[in-house]
């Protein structure tokens, strides 16, 4: 059993460079981000807040759907699934 976590370049730094990294997770997007939070620390802050909650200027999608429009950190991510992150950029 394994999932997908695409880490966009702007937070690669915070799992060694890596473009994708492979979880032994799955079931839900909450058991993912645990196991992302137990493994790389530094990179679960930068996704979701002191509550455990995803950050409002992160995105999560799993297997291409939003997770804000299914069921937020419940949302069921199955084996062989893969969950992007996406922080939003902001400038002009």
């Amino acid at each position: 059993m394994s999932v997908t976590v695409l880490v966009p370049g702007v937070l690669r730094g915070e799992v060694g460079g890596a473009a994708h990294v492979d979880v032994g997770a799955a079931g839900t997007l909450r058991a993912v981000l645990d196991e992302v939070g137990a493994r790389w620390p530094r990179l679960e802050r930068r996704i979701r807040d002191e509550q455990g909650e995803v950050r409002r200027y992160v995105n999560v999608y799993v297997d291409g759907a939003d997770c804000r429009l299914a069921a937020g950190q419940d949302t069921v991510v199955p084996d062989g699934g893969e969950v992007r992150i996406l922080p939003s950029v902001a400038g002009g």
